[in-house]
């Protein structure tokens, strides 16, 4: 009931973000979410007496964490869902255990990928490339296209990070309430940027407003509580529904196409992302702190 409900949670999302652009720029929907996310955070963090990090140390490496985890993949995907649709969005985050092999081979922390995980790279990048077909007009080259993938690789930059800056204190609910609050911040830098935004409507308030706190805020608890209670393999699952739930609640509410195409690319990718996690090591105390991220709307 806890995983189907954050996957649910999760997965819809990008149905948020897209009805959210109706009335709002990618950058201010990103403020509004990371602000909703920090108070939501900070109240579960009071209610457990958690306190938000003292040391200067750990603001600073919040600072890094917040631009890679929040501020800049929140609003490449909301500049992306602005051409893209909400179920194709869902599926390229899913690609970010992708990106981090990648970046665990450039690292070292990857030493062995093995037969499965290379295959899995291979089928993982060509499923992205059937489902943005880029001999048609637009494909891979297109902004939205770019903006998901970049997405993705920040994602992928920010785990890796905060993999080994981030080890769990805790306080979990307070290094995430502060993480989203720097985030909030980064953000608020990035204004004068946002541009023109559409007229504010009551459907796009409704829908930041779900996404900030469900979306960001509470899926980070109950995520937690998967991790705490089932443990990493239970939470990894979740991963695996979040591009179905996006998929479905895009064609099912918004009316996108369901096409072949975009079905067989989300089997290749999960396909992909499922042989590079093959015969992986048994999680440790960092690793658990990758899905625990409140970043990551997956």
């Amino acid at each position: 009931m806890r995983i189907g409900t954050l996957a649910l949670l999760w997965g819809s999302g990008f149905l948020w973000i897209k009805l959210a652009l109706t009335g709002l720029s990618p950058v201010h929907l990103t403020l509004i979410r990371c602000a909703l996310g920090a108070l939501t955070l900070l109240a579960l963090a009071v209610a457990g007496r958690q306190r938000l990090p003292r040391d200067r140390a750990t603001w600073g490496r919040l600072l890094v964490a917040a631009f890679f985890c929040n501020a800049v993949p929140f609003a490449l995907f909301g500049i992306a869902e602005r051409t893209v649709d909400s179920g194709v969005a869902g599926v390229m985050n899913a690609t970010t255990p992708l990106w981090s092999v990648l970046i665990g081979a450039a690292l070292g922390t990857e030493r062995l990928l093995g037969a499965a995980r290379i295959l899995g790279l291979i089928l993982g990048f060509a499923g992205i490339v059937v489902i943005f077909a880029p001999w048609q007009q637009s494909g891979l080259l297109s902004a939205g296209a770019l903006s998901l993938l970049g997405a993705a690789l920040s994602y992928a930059i920010a785990f890796a990070y905060m993999a080994r800056k981030l080890p769990p204190n805790g306080a979990p609910m307070a290094l995430s309430a502060a993480q989203l609050t720097t985030a909030t911040a980064l953000t608020a830098v990035a204004l004068p940027l946002a541009g023109p935004a559409p007229e504010l409507n009551l459907t796009a308030v409704l829908a930041v407003t779900i996404l900030g706190v469900f979306g960001t805020g509470v899926t980070f608890y109950l995520n937690y509580r998967v991790l705490t209670d089932e443990g990493p393999t239970a939470a990894a699952t979740v991963g695996y529904l979040l591009p179905v739930v996006s998929v479905a609640l895009g064609a099912l509410v918004l009316g996108e196409p369901l096409s072949p195409r975009i079905v067989g690319g989300m089997v290749i990718v999960l396909a992909a992302v499922a042989l590079t996690r093959w015969k992986a090591q048994a999680p440790t105390k960092c690793s658990t702190t990758v899905p625990a991220s409140p970043a990551v709307p997956k």
